[in-house]
C-alpha cells in the first residue's frame, strides 16, 4: 500500500495585515481591496501572508497545498473582476445556492471576455515559497452563474458555455506557468444535479480542454458553508448528500482526474466511493466550521473505511472545503492530526 497524500482545498486564515479579511470570515462582500493602502504595501501584505499559509500547510505535513486565497476578496468575485461583461456598478439582489443565501450580487451585462492574465502571478508568488507542487483553484461555470445576475445570455446553458470558454483561458495559463495541480470549484453541482449533468459536467471538461496530461484535473463539490462556526447541523442549509451518488458516474467518466468530495461534517455512506472506478478522490476528513480539532485516530479509521471501498492509490485526504473560517491555531492542529493520520497508514 503506498502512502496517502494530503491536500487543502482552497481558503486558509487570513491574517490581520491582509486589508480584506475575505467572504468567509466576515459578511458576504462585492468590495474590492482596500482603497486606502497603496499598491506596492498591498503587494507586500498579500506576498507575506502567501507565504505564511503556504509555509504553514507544508510544515503541517501538506503534501499539495493550495495558495490560500489571500488575494481574493471572495473567490468568485475575485475572478470576475478580471473579465469584462460584468458589471460590479449594478448590484443585484438574487437568492443563491438554492436559497441558502440572499446577496447583492454583479450583472452580466454583455459577452463575458477574459482580461489580462491574473492566475498565473498569483501561482508563481505562491510556489516560490515551496518545494512543493501549490494548487490553484478556480470557480466554475455554474457556480459563477448561481452567483450572478445574466441580463444578456438569457438561458442557463449559454451562459455556462461562455464561462467555461473564459475559465479556459486562464486554466491553460496556469498549466503553461507550471502549475500542476488546477482545481474547479462545483459546489452548485450539488445542489442542481440535473444541469450537473446536462451540461455542468461537459463544461467541466471544456474549462480543463487543452491542459496537459501531467495536470492533475480536479473538480471541487462541496455541499455549502454555514453562516458561523460552530453553527447547529440543523441550521446549516446543504446540499442532499445523496447528490453525490447521482453524480459519481458521471463524474468517473469524465475528462478530469480528481473529484473532492465532502465527507467531515456529514458523513456519506462509503459505497459512494465504488461508483469512482476511475478517478482519484480528495476525501474531505476534517470539518471546515468546526472548532473541534479530530483527533489522529478517528482520521484514521475513517480513511481506513474509505480504503475497504476504494484503492489506497486512488484517495487523497483533505479537509472538507476551505479552512478560511478558522483561526490559525485551529486550522493547523487539524491538519497536522489529518498528515499524521495519512502517514499512519502505508
Amino acid at each position: 500500500m503506498t502512502a496517502i497524500l494530503t491536500t487543502t482545498i482552497g481558503t486558509f486564515p487570513k491574517p490581520d495585515y491582509v486589508p480584506d479579511r475575505g467572504w468567509a470570515r466576515s459578511e458576504f462582500t462585492t468590495s474590492p481591496d482596500a482603497p486606502h493602502i497603496g499598491r506596492r504595501d498591498l503587494e507586500t501584505r498579500f506576498s507575506l501572508a502567501t507565504k505564511a499559509s503556504v509555509t504553514a500547510q507544508t510544515n503541517a505535513g501538506i503534501d499539495i497545498p493550495t495558495d490560500g486565497e489571500m488575494r481574493r476578496e471572495h473567490y468568485i468575485f475575485y475572478h470576475l473582476r478580471h473579465l469584462s461583461g460584468i458589471d460590479f456598478g449594478n448590484l443585484q439582489s438574487r437568492s443563491i445556492r438554492s436559497g441558502a443565501w440572499e446577496r447583492e450580487v454583479p450583472t452580466i451585462v454583455d459577452a463575458v471576455r477574459p482580461g489580462g492574465r491574473f492566475l498565473p502571478y498569483d501561482y508563481q508568488i505562491a510556489q516560490s515559497y515551496s518545494t512543493q507542487p501549490v494548487k490553484i483553484t478556480v470557480p466554475g461555470p455554474m457556480t459563477i452563474a448561481d452567483t450572478v445576475v445574466d441580463e444578456y445570455y438569457g438561458d442557463p446553458s449559454s451562459l455556462n458555455r461562455a464561462l467555461a470558454d473564459v475559465l479556459n483561458v486562464e486554466i491553460l495559463a496556469l498549466a503553461e506557468a507550471g502549475c500542476q495541480h488546477i482545481q474547479i470549484d462545483e459546489p452548485v453541482f450539488a445542489r442542481k444535479t440535473n444541469d450537473a449533468l446536462a451540461f455542468g459536467i461537459g463544461d467541466l471538461e471544456r474549462c480543463f480542454a487543452g491542459v496537459p496530461n501531467h495536470v492533475q484535473r480536479v473538480v471541487h463539490l462541496c455541499c455549502g458553508y454555514p453562516r458561523h462556526v460552530d453553527q447547529p447541523d440543523e441550521d446549516v442549509y446543504k446540499a442532499d448528500p445523496m447528490a453525490y451518488f447521482e453524480l459519481a458516474e458521471a463524474l468517473d467518466r469524465a475528462e478530469i482526474d480528481a473529484v473532492s468530495l465532502e465527507d467531515a461534517h456529514r458523513p456519506s455512506d462509503l459505497r459512494l466511493l465504488e461508483l469512482f472506478e476511475h478517478k482519484t478522490v480528495i476525501l474531505g476528513l476534517v470539518a471546515i466550521a468546526k472548532t473541534r480539532v479530530e483527533s489522529v485516530e478517528e482520521i484514521r479509521e475513517r480513511l481506513v473505511e474509505a480504503i475497504s471501498h476504494i484503492d489506497s492509490e486512488r484517495i487523497i485526504a483533505g479537509p472538507d472545503c476551505g479552512l478560511g473560517m478558522l483561526d490559525i491555531k485551529t486550522t493547523t492542529a487539524k491538519l497536522e492530526n489529518m498528515t499524521a493520520a495519512a502517514r499512519s497508514i502505508g
